[in-house]
């Protein structure tokens, strides 16, 4: 039915109001309640200090900080002690109180509050997952239109919808569940599915899912899925699956944390009773204990991972690439191999018109064929319309008025422009044996990964334009540096159709293409790479990308036009979009896996030497305190080297080498 009969609503109206927002508020979780509550008081307390206020004012709220950010790691500790288990929360409330004995007060509180901030970090990252992943739901309708035996109408709730249902999808709906098309045609936009970047013509016969928009046509369709078990259903439980089995990952240090802290517990009891038993005083022998267990504290060890991977954050982010933690910074270090997406990843994700083939005999310049087929599709809302005029805007055509507009779904609109009659539409519609020239041309095009559009005058043929999505200036340079990078070429991972893939894939020089995958096939890619025993990164955009970054070693999303669930999902994100951040952001985090190494280093022998000392000889607590405080500045400091924005611009050129 042509669509002046229908008035479909516009997409974009359609996708402003079916996503709408549900997060949690960060003050709703507890967690963040006690981390601003311990840093607020730990402002003030500092604050009282500075300006010379009697000890007992600042020292009762540095109390609080111990309560309010200490309880809760606290309790998970003890908790831990329960299961026989020595908890890295525990040790670090005990190290604060531990502090505080020896009167460094002010310096237990700050270690309370980065311990309680870290947590409420935590827990703000996964409630805002769970809500991307409640919020995909939101995309798939809640009713249907479902047709009854006797040819009714009624309106029902999706989850109702049996297999065998007819179903009813007007023009601008969502389709309410798998299926497959009985009777009508229309352009359908799956980019939530597949990620293709243009609806797909529809038509008898043709397999639709839930949750994708409906163009101008209606469509009858025949349910053949349970709603439970939809393509859209099936995406939201596999980020869900996989964010809850995928194995935290642990920075280097905290791989050794069990052991070296039920060492240093055990050591320091021991250096305590046994001296004891021999007949020591109590005071020199408790001085020699709380000594050792300052030195032998792993605060340097700790210092030595974290500066380097939370200054390369930094520096990442001022360059425009958000990476979500020190582990996941640690993790991008790692990766041996990359699975790229095709649509918004490698390519901006927008349809350009990128051929204008005038027919030979039609006497159009390519300017004047391109006015025609813009002055027709000016009123139509079809994303290869907005690409047609959107062409002729930028070569300053002028688009003149048109009479008699109609749009036939599936087919493409016709319109009277200066008293000829113009249609522009899919050339399988409209092409004939006979027209050969044209078969030609929009073969050719076709062949090169294209979308043709055909234009004809009165019924003859005048031109073919051909329409991609256009390719990222930097993708192949990036491609290229990864490549180099890694040691191994990146794959290519799209749910697009395999001719426009492997054209783009020539065109970047990637050779491993897997192309018409739905997001389940996605995650099969990465598991079976993952069982070879690789370690990869995901880079994409998409809600059909989101399960796949969510398995992967490490998920990165492109930022401008990724989707909330992607964006969450993901470890990192490409804030603006510029994809050769992406290497140079893995060359930083080697980087700074090398500097914790050094600093490891470097720790190490401080506190060798210093236990040493204690041990054998006689170590004064305030020179065991300076050297132990002395040796967390230098790995301190030398971690911040990344900060600076030569550590980014040497990642960047070393990337050439």
């Amino acid at each position: 039915m042509p669509s002046t009969l229908t008035r479909p609503t516009p997409l974009g109206t359609v996708r402003e109001t079916v996503t709408p927002r549900r997060r949690t508020r960060i003050f709703a979780l507890p967690e963040a309640r006690w981390a601003a509550a311990a840093l607020v008081l730990f402002l003030v307390a500092l604050l009282l200090h500075l300006a010379g206020a009697p000890a007992w004012s600042w020292g009762a709220l540095s109390a609080a900080v111990y309560v309010t950010g200490g309880w809760e790691p606290g309790w998970a500790g003890m908790q831990a002690l329960r299961d026989k288990t020595l908890d890295v929360d525990l040790l670090m409330v005990v190290a604060a109180l531990s502090a505080a004995a020896i009167g460094q007060v002010l310096d237990g509180a700050l270690l309370i509050v980065i311990f309680a901030t870290s947590g409420a970090l935590e827990a703000i990252a996964t409630a805002r997952t769970a809500d991307s992943v409640r919020g995909l739901l939101d995309l798939a309708p809640t009713t249907a239109t479902r047709l009854r035996d006797d040819g009714d109408e009624e309106s029902v709730p999706t989850e109702e919808l049996h297999v065998g249902d007819t179903i009813l999808v007007r023009p601008g709906e969502r389709i309410g569940a798998d299926g497959r098309i009985l009777d009508g045609a229309s352009e359908v936009d799956q980019a939530t599915i597949t990620g293709e970047p243009l609806p797909v013509a529809k038509e008898a016969g043709d397999e639709v899912f839930a949750a994708t928009l409906n163009g101008t046509g209606a469509l009858r369709v025949k349910v053949e899925r349970d709603p439970s078990d939809s393509v859209i259903a099936r995406i939201v439980s596999m980020v869900e699956e996989a964010s809850e089995t995928k194995a935290p990952t642990q920075l280097f240090i905290e791989k050794v944390e069990q052991r070296y802290s039920l060492g240093m517990v055990a050591a320091t009891v021991a250096l305590f009773v046994l001296p004891l038993l021999f007949g020591t005083d109590l005071q020199s022998t408790l001085l020699r204990a709380m000594t050792f267990m300052i030195v032998a504290s792993p605060c340097a060890v700790v210092l030595a991972t974290m500066p380097p991977l939370l200054s390369a954050i930094a520096n990442a982010g001022r360059h425009g690439v958000l990476v979500k933690s020190a582990v996941v910074m640690e993790r991008l270090g790692q990766v041996d191999v990359v699975a790229l997406d095709k649509t918004g990843t490698l390519t901006e994700g927008t349809p350009r018109v990128t051929d204008i083939r005038p027919l030979a005999g039609s006497g159009l310049s390519e300017g004047e064929l391109l006015q025609l087929a813009a002055a027709v599709e000016h009123p139509s809302e079809h994303p290869l319309a907005r690409a047609i005029v959107e062409a002729a805007r930028t070569r300053d055509l002028d688009i003149p008025m048109v009479e008699d507009f109609t749009s036939t779904p599936g087919t493409g609109v016709s319109a009277t422009v200066a008293g000829r009659t113009v249609a522009v539409g899919s050339p399988t519609r409209h092409l004939k044996a006979s027209m050969r020239r044209a078969v030609a041309v929009a073969t050719g095009l076709e062949e090169e990964g294209r979308t043709t559009v055909l234009v004809t005058a009165d019924g003859t043929p005048v031109g073919v334009l051909g329409i991609a999505d256009r390719l990222r200036e930097e993708a192949a340079a990036t491609t290229a540096a990864l490549g180099r990078l890694i040691g191994t070429a990146p794959v290519l991972v799209t749910g697009d159709n395999p001719r426009a893939a492997a054209r783009l894939a020539d065109e970047v020089g990637i050779t491993d293409v897997r192309a018409a995958l739905l997001p389940q096939d996605k995650v099969a890619a990465v598991k079976e790479l993952e069982q070879a025993g690789r370690k990869v990164l995901v880079v994409g955009d998409g809600v059909n990308d989101a399960p796949a970054l969510a398995t992967a070693h490490t998920g990165v999303a492109m930022g401008r036009a990724g989707s909330d669930l992607a964006l969450e999902t993901a470890d990192a994100v490409v804030v603006r979009d510029e994809l050769a951040t992406i290497p140079t952001v893995i060359a930083l985090s080697r980087r700074a896996r090398r500097l914790v190494v050094q600093n490891l280093v470097i720790a190490a022998v401080f506190i060798t030497v210093l236990v040493i000392w204690d041990l054998v000889g006689h170590l004064p607590l305030p020179l065991g305190v300076a050297g132990h405080e002395g040796s967390t500045v230098i790995v301190g400091l030398n971690g911040l080297r990344l900060l600076a924005d030569r550590a980014w611009s040497r990642a960047r050129a070393g990337l050439d080498q």
